[in-house]
């Protein structure tokens, strides 16, 4: 694959009617607000989402563009499937006998991951295994009853399971197989040192965003409104079978985001970010939020997308000057309530040497 030996700087700009782009779960899941100006913020990690799920779709997992942050995701598990694939060792399972009515006891329990039962020969014993998450035996300790001398005997084979200590060579090893494997992990990075799994390191990412901020001030509307059903019968009878429950909705009326962002060539040639991957990321930002519609968002669509390219790995000038080359300007008395209320223009003529600009939307 092609390596990226240039420098980038890009400018994204997308807009929201009638939406909530980024729930503040702080405030009530109200769009999020710069306190001071009241202008509207979505955060990067929102964006890196949307990249993601987009990558997720359009590559449905394919090798090596796998993503790490998935919903459900149980991070640990890929740090386990590193260290199996590079054949490096976890560590040594455990294995404490225990007596039958302790086995005919644990037989009748659904076991964690990594917690399994042996019966040879009638010598019986709790095994638990390497890799096990000793935070999630715990609670299932706690679920769960049983008598006091079966949950001691669990007890004695966690104290007795100790993680297996990782040289440098395997936490190297582990960074670069979750690099290659994981398309998140060698584009925006991630820290890689669990506490539960198996220390990959940590990985700093060549793409990095901003927050998004509005150009104006948006104006947060919230609105009632109803769901002709309940949930329980308790509900139906109290409403005498009207059956209607009430609820609220926030939305920003319109509000136009600008996004800033930087790609390293010298940290895409750490994690083995590629050009094919850079293509795939900006194919992500012109059409993620088509892949990612939902009724609380409304109406969200990818206006702009600036890229500043130098013409050297350090780059030739500072991303603000060249940030500063955009200009928006809003070309009506009211309200803004659409893209065409603003007009965008980039000064080409000031774009330093060594510098050169595209305009991808």
């Amino acid at each position: 694959m092609a390596e990226i030996n240039n420098r980038i700087d890009f400018v994204y700009m997308f807009d929201v009617q009638d939406g909530n782009p980024n729930g503040d779960p702080d405030a009530g899941n109200l769009p999020r607000v710069d306190a001071e100006t009241g202008m509207g913020l979505v955060t990067d990690v929102c964006l890196k989402r949307k990249v993601r799920n987009y990558v997720q779709i359009a590559k449905n997992l394919a090798d090596g563009y796998d993503v790490y942050i998935k919903e459900k995701a149980v991070l640990g598990r890929a740090h386990i499937d590193a260290f199996n694939a590079l054949g490096y060792s976890l560590g040594e399972r455990v294995t404490l006998s225990i007596e039958e009515n302790m086995y005919n006891e644990l037989s009748d329990l659904s076991l964690p991951y990594g917690v399994s039962l042996d019966n040879e020969n009638d010598n019986y014993s709790v095994v638990l295994e390497a890799d096990i998450d000793k935070d999630e035996i715990k609670k299932w300790l706690k679920d769960i009853t049983i008598s006091p001398e079966t949950r001691k005997k669990i007890n004695e084979a966690l104290k007795a399971s100790k993680p297996k200590k990782v040289t440098p060579e395997e936490q190297e090893g582990g960074r670069k197989w979750m690099c290659k494997h994981f398309y998140d992990i060698r584009t925006f990075g991630a820290v890689l040192s669990l506490k539960s799994a198996p220390n990959c390191g940590q990985v700093r990412g060549p793409i990095q965003f901003t927050f998004a901020r509005s150009v104006d001030p948006i104006a947060t509307a919230e609105h009632s409104i109803t769901r002709m059903a309940v949930a329980t019968e308790k509900e139906a009878k109290k409403q005498n079978g009207d059956n209607r429950t009430m609820g609220r909705k926030a939305t920003v009326p319109y509000g136009l985001y600008v996004c800033h962002g930087f790609i390293s060539a010298n940290l895409a040639k750490q994690t083995g970010f590629s050009e094919e991957d850079l293509q795939l990321f900006f194919e992500a930002l012109k059409n993620m939020f088509d892949v990612d519609r939902s009724a609380a968002r409304g109406l969200m669509s990818a206006q702009k997308f600036i890229i500043f390219r130098h013409d050297s790995i350090l780059g030739n000038a500072p991303a603000n000057k060249l940030f500063d080359l955009v200009k928006i300007k809003k070309n009506t008395d009211a309200a803004p309530r659409s893209f065409n209320d603003y007009d965008v223009t980039i000064d080409k003529d000031s774009v330093p040497n060594g510098v050169t600009v595209e305009e991808l939307i």
